[in-house]
């Protein structure tokens, strides 16, 4: 083969993944970044990951991916958006200008089929069809495929993809399972923000680890009532008998389910392959494990056996299975503290210090136990000052939901006797609550949809979120 024909073999094309992100942080973003490996790995595309904050200048990041494409017509997909309006806007006036836009990661179905039958109400959702050419919902080795043949002009009946046809309708293909095969190497390295002088690569200081794919608590679908909002007046109190998986606000348990624990050999490959700090050790990583505390010894011996050297794991877990799991607990930070390394729970989600929030929330537990949790974090802290942390005051951020369509003078009285008999401000609670976030394929987006038909009312859509807080153009709280 000649010199010319070897190079034009090897000519790689090009594609970004726009997803997502906080100013100021350092953090990585395992799903995008996962799908930009396999991407690289498995196609003829070389894949950049471009965080987005909502403060950068969309224009300049434009004239930025315009040089990075040079001739070639601009692939880029986005993920991780958070509702973001600011990067529906800027993915469809991309579209028009002629860039092949697609719409990936969690939730990337319903958000581009829309809210449940907006076509009969048009105040609801109506979808990202308009933004994006492409949808893909699911595993990121599922696009591998489409980007073979990115130039055929009629598309591939590819697993887990939508799209509308030239009649404009809807059409969805089922998504695949995951395989763990994809999962074990990740490019931590091609993360890239938008600087003073065009994209820079960004430093990862904290990664993430996948477990769990998955809630446990969204393994089984219940039927449950939750009751109207407080704000709706009537003499009975009503209630809407409604289908959860998980946490009712929870719209990534409606995504993914729980399909269960990747291979404790897939997990060592994925710590193993995160970048290094100067000391030789791993970078702090989030575990992804809501339920990480029956398992983590064996997996801190089996680091311990490979030879890894880590600094700091990072917990998100659940109130009921921390509080079963003390003796686990005590277990995995005395090997914490052989191996020199930090246990820190840096999220448990609270979510409430009042019954009937915590029932309305599906949380599956009550204020006992959440308090029993609390406890547990403050005995632990006591015995194991230098390798364990769960504090606001260490960079914990724990979750607590407020306000919510439910709050009344009696939950705030019993969340405000919890908080002050129990010191909560003090070392628990963040510096800012969260309101009640209700996205349109959530259980709440069922139940306020119930609501909206049975009282004739219309909530406000904000993108992909539905303003309960709203009622045409009055506020309700």
């Amino acid at each position: 083969m000649s010199g010319a024909k070897r190079a034009l073999t090897l000519t790689r094309k090009k594609m970004v993944i726009l997803a997502g992100y906080l100013g100021g942080e350092t953090y990585g973003l395992l799903g995008p970044q996962v799908a930009a490996t396999v991407i690289q790995q498995h196609s003829p595309y070389d894949c950049i990951v471009i965080a987005v904050t909502r403060d950068d200048d969309k224009h300049f990041l434009k004239k930025c991916m315009a040089d990075f494409f040079g001739p070639e017509r601009p692939l880029i997909a986005f993920s991780y958006l958070s509702g973001r309006q600011d990067l529906f806007g800027f993915a469809k006036a991309l579209k028009e200008e002629g860039a092949l836009t697609i719409l990936a990661g969690p939730q990337a179905d319903v958000d581009y089929l829309g809210e449940k039958a907006w076509q009969d109400h048009p105040h609801r959702f109506q979808g990202l069809s308009k933004c994006f050419i492409f949808s893909f919902h699911g595993p990121a080795e599922q696009i591998l495929p489409f980007l073979r043949k990115v130039d055929e002009k009629t598309p591939g009946e590819w697993p887990g993809m939508l799209w509308r046809d030239k009649q404009g309708t809807l059409l969805q293909r089922a998504k695949t399972r995951w395989d763990s095969a994809f999962m074990k190497k990740i490019f931590w390295d091609n993360l890239y923000r938008l600087g003073a002088n065009g994209l820079f690569p960004q430093k990862v200081s904290t990664g993430q680890v996948l477990w769990h794919i998955g809630c446990p608590h969204a393994a089984l679908s219940v039927r449950r009532e939750i009751d109207y909002p407080a704000f709706i007046g009537g003499k009975e109190k009503r209630k809407v008998n409604v289908l959860l998986r998980g946490c009712s606000f929870c719209d990534v348990a409606v995504d993914k389910g729980f399909y269960g624990a990747l291979d404790t050999d897939t997990v060592l490959h994925q710590i193993r392959g995160l970048p290094e700090r100067e000391d030789g050790r791993k970078i702090p990583f989030e575990l992804i494990n809501e339920n990480a505390l029956p398992g983590l010894s064996r997996l801190l011996r089996a680091i311990a056996q490979r030879e890894i050297l880590i600094s700091q794991i990072n917990l998100t877990l659940r109130a009921d299975g921390f509080a079963r799991s003390e003796a686990q607990l005590r277990e995995a930070l005395s090997m914490a503290k052989d191996m020199g390394i930090r246990i820190f729970l840096g999220s448990m989600g609270f979510e409430s210090f009042d019954d009937a929030i915590l029932s309305n929330l599906h949380k599956g537990l009550d204020v006992s136990v959440n308090l029993q949790g609390v406890r547990l974090m403050r005995r632990m802290k006591e015995e194991f000052p230098d390798h364990w942390g769960y504090s606001r005051q260490e960079g914990a951020v724990h979750g607590f939901i407020h306000p919510t369509p439910w709050d009344t003078r009696e939950t705030e009285a019993n969340n405000q006797k919890n908080i002050g008999l129990y010191g909560l401000n003090f070392d628990i609670l963040p510096e800012h609550s969260t309101p009640l976030i209700i996205h349109h394929a959530s259980a709440l987006g069922d139940w306020i949809r119930h609501i909206e038909t049975r009282e004739a009312l219309q909530f406000k859509r904000e993108g992909t979120i539905i303003g309960w807080w709203q009622m045409g153009d009055h506020f309700v709280l």
